[in-house]
Parts: structure tokens; sequence; C-alpha cells
């Protein structure tokens, strides 16, 4: 695989390898994921490729486009922005990694028949009809006993052997007889020649663009498969730090003259799947890759692709979220629409746009909630009913004066979803004399709710009525301050309890002798 992805960059098979040896081994070293194993991607090296065209017969530059997309990850390892995507929407999560089943198995399905792997989902579908039709038996018949041996169920000797050693083995033996089955083929051998660091006034601005670009996505297409191994690991990973491995990775891939890579959701969840769970296996997997590049390779050579598929199958089988898409007629139906667009974007356009759509669709949805829940908490209290918010004498107090006094009444956090609908409940008050607005259970606003606030208290001071804040906490008031909101609330107006704004709109009103018995 790292073969393919060097061709498919264009930076040459040899840069695929010392790539996979040098983020696997530094990521691993240096990350934390325990399970993870890193090297090329797909969408990391469909950006190489880009980088190789941008700077041809400059590999130097392109080389240092991908160191410097090491560091820029370090600096975001440093920077502990890799926390964010631990925000991910679990139904983002299903939809993802059951794309990625699917896509293995689909993937797969042609060297298990004994064709070459299609570059995309749409070409394997397209053209695995005729494969089915015409397969190549002695590759079938590889493929299906891999297939089966690791669907073994686990036993004493399983769990010695994994049964994904045992069937490369088995499938490697059986290759020796039936020899019309496709290997994998010569491999580079050799260590990597040292790339320094190049710089060039006039391609500055393009290895920035690059760096800041590749360095974005490994980061993002990592912690999406941090998450992934978290999943099925029941652990935890550390985000940060898996950032500061990853670019140690890609810096030192860049040396070596090796294409950038990320953490590979399929090698991890082989690996998992495996038992996997320690750097250790990552390391290993490096270290074996390195005596591939060595020597080892003229043996690796020989083994059957089809015995690769058929393990790969079980892996993408495996992958998939059963236990969602068990539940997913009693899931919410908007979490069974995200999966379900994920799922089907993954596989049949890309994981990135999969991913991104998902998140965005998942925001809006929790927004919409949001935004219901505190329309909800916008009460306007002058019924008796609401008085229990009151002592008795306040409740008394208020009760006499409803018809002139107005209790806007917030809770909760307060934003953009809500603004608009705090303006409209304005509008549709009533007749009063005073307005308060009760802010003691609002810890937070956003800038929108800050400004809907503003033009309540503006329209009301228009309107000749006195504005009483209550309770209103020191986020909210530094929000109202810097958006300039402040300026229309007199110091007087801050009070800090429902009595005491009580007491004071009765003292504003008309008649506030008379009733106040002053």
């Amino acid at each position: 695989l790292a073969l393919a992805f060097g061709v498919a960059s264009g930076a040459g098979p040899a840069a695929g390898l010392y790539g996979a040896i040098m983020v696997g081994f530094f990521a691993a070293l240096f990350g934390g994921t325990p399970s993870q194993i890193s090297g090329p991607t797909g969408p990391m090296t469909i950006l190489m490729a880009a980088v190789i065209t941008q700077f041809a017969g400059q590999p130097a530059l392109a080389f240092s486009v991908v160191m410097l997309a090491g560091l820029l990850q370090m600096l975001f390892g440093f920077l502990r922005l890799g926390r964010f995507v631990n925000l991910m929407p679990y139904p983002v999560i299903s939809g993802f990694i059951t794309g990625v089943g699917v896509i293995l198995i689909l993937m797969q399905a042609m060297p298990l028949l004994g064709y070459p792997g299609q570059q995309s989902v749409l070409n394997a579908v397209t053209v695995l009809p005729s494969e089915l039709a015409e397969p190549n038996l002695h590759s079938l018949v590889i493929g299906l006993v891999s297939l089966a041996i690791v669907f073994i169920p686990p036993n004493r000797f399983t769990r010695a052997i994994p049964v994904t050693v045992i069937a490369l083995v088995v499938g490697s033996l059986l290759a020796s007889f039936l020899d019309q089955a496709p290997r994998i083929g010569a491999i580079p051998m050799g260590l990597p020649k040292l790339h320094l660091p190049a710089l060039d006034l006039a391609s500055i601005n393009d290895v920035l663009v690059f760096g800041v670009i590749l360095a974005g996505l490994g980061s993002i297409d990592t912690l999406l498969t941090s998450l992934v191994a978290d999943n099925i690991t029941r652990r935890f990973h550390n985000s940060d730090k898996e950032l500061v491995g990853q670019g140690i990775g890609n810096l030192c891939a860049g040396l070596a003259g090796g294409i950038p890579g990320a953490g590979a959701t399929i090698r991890t969840l082989s690996n998992v799947h495996a038992g996997g769970r320690t750097p250790l296996s990552g390391m290993l997997h490096s270290l074996i890759l390195l005596a591939v590049a060595l020597g080892l390779g003229r043996w690796v050579q020989h083994v059957p692709m089809a015995a690769l598929a058929g393990i790969l199958i079980k892996v993408g089988v495996d992958v998939i979220d059963w236990r969602f898409i068990r539940r997913m007629h009693r899931a919410p139906r908007t979490d069974a629409l995200i999966m379900a667009v994920v799922l089907v974007l993954a596989v049949f356009v890309n994981v990135m746009t999969a991913v991104a759509l998902g998140v965005v669709l998942a925001s809006l949805m929790m927004v919409k909630e949001m935004a219901e829940v505190q329309i909800e908490s916008i009460k306007t209290l002058n019924e008796p009913e609401h008085e229990v918010m009151f002592d008795p004498e306040t409740a008394a107090l208020f009760r006499s004066h409803r018809n002139q006094l107005m209790f806007l009444h917030l809770s909760g956090m307060m934003s953009f979803g809500a603004a608009n609908e705090l303006t409209r409940r304005y509008t549709t008050l009533g007749e009063f004399n005073v307005l308060i607005i009760d802010l003691l259970d609002v810890p937070r606003i956003d800038g929108s709710a800050a400004l809907a606030l503003e033009e309540i208290i503006q329209r009301a001071s228009e309107a000749g009525r006195p504005v009483l804040i209550v309770g209103m906490t020191f986020p909210v008031a530094h929000l109202m301050g810097r958006l300039g909101a402040l300026a229309l609330i007199r110091e007087s107006a801050l009070v800090a309890t429902r009595a005491e704004a009580v007491r004071a709109a009765v003292a504003l009103l008309p008649d506030a002798t008379e009733h106040t018995g002053k």
C-alpha cells in the first residue's frame, strides 16, 4: 500500500515506503494514540501529488513542504488545538467508520477475484459485475481460504498467533501451488538519501500555502482515526500529543524524501483487530517495513494479493458500526439521517467531504434544538402562577401592579438561535409602564443575544418605559460593554435581586407614592 501511494503521489514507490517508515515509527513513538498506525493516506497522497506537480523538477522544495507541514503540526499540538476534534458527534463517527468498512470491502473485492485494485469505489462498483463473471480461480481460492481463516472464533491457539498471520502464511503456501494468483511484486531496496530543506523566495507563498493545507488535512485525518480507535478500544487518546508525534513523523519523512502521512484508519483498525494496543505495534510495523526496504522485500514480494484481500475484507466487516446500525430504527431521526448521509458520501465521494458535511448537519441540528430550548426559557411574567419566583411580600407587591409591570425572564445560555425570538417576544408584550429584564439565571450570552437585548432596551427607552436589569453576570456585562450596549443602561437600573427590581419598578410608577405608602 505504501508503494502504491508513492506511485500515486508522483514521487515514486520508494518515497511511499520511506514515508510509511518515518511517519509510522515517529508518530507511534511520540504520539498520543497507542494503537494508531500511521503512514501515507489517500487524502494526503492526493494533496502531495498536487505539490509534486506544482514543484515539478524541484524535489527539494516539494519535500520542504512536507517538512513545513510537520513543523506546523507540532505547533498545533503545542497550542493545544487537537482537543477541538474531540467534539465530533457520534453519528458522524459512526457513518465515517461504517463508510470505511464498506470502502474496504468493495475495494478488496477486485484483488480477491485476481484483478488489480481500482482507484475509486465508483470504478470498483462499475467493473465488479464483469470480474465476478470471470474470476481468477487461483486468486479466488486463496482469498476465500484466507477469509475463512480470519473468521475462526478466538481460541487459545489464535490468541498466541493472530489469525491474520496464519491466513497470510497459509495463503502464501497455497500460492506456491496456485501460481496464477497475482503477487505483491518487486519492492525498492536501500536506505533513503537525506533531503535538506530548501527555500526559493519566488515560491515561498506556494510552499507556505501547501504546508498549511497539508498540516491541516493531516491533523484532521489523524484525529478522526484516533476517535475511531478510541471507539473500538474503549480508551482515550491525547489529541495534542498525537499532533506533535505526527509532526515529528512528517518532518522526518520530508528529510528522508518520503511522502507525508497521517493516522491511517484501515491500518489502525487492522492493528486493533489483531490485538495491537500499544505504540510498540506501530513502531514494529515501521521496523518491518525498514527490513523490507533493506532486503526482506525479496520474500515479501511473493505474498499473494488475494490473501491480503481476504484479511482486509474481514477487517472491513468488523469495522462497520453494527451496534449503531442495529439501533437506527430507535435512534433519533436526525442522528440516523446524519449517519446515513456521512456513510453514502464517504463511500461514493470521499471521507473528508463526508465528515465535513456531517459536522455541519449535526451542528445545525444542535443549534436548532438549542434555539428551541432557549426560546422556551423566555417567559413574560405577569400572571399569578409565575409569582412563585418571588417571596410572599414581593409577590403581593408584583400582583398589585402586574398590569403596569412587565417581567421578562430569561434562563440558560442565550445565543443567536434565540435572538430573533427575543426581539419578537418584546413586540408582543402589550401595554406596561416599567420593564424588568431578569438575567439572574443567564450565565453567558453571545453577540447576537447581546444586540437583541440592546434593541429591546432601546425600544423601551424610546417609548418612555424605564428598564431594570436583574442579576447581570460579569461575562454578560463584559460582552455587552465591548459591544457598546451598556451605554443605554443607567447604573441605577442594575439590581441584584428580583425583590429589589420589583420594589424599584413600583417606585418608578406614576402613582408610586400612593401604592408604596410613602
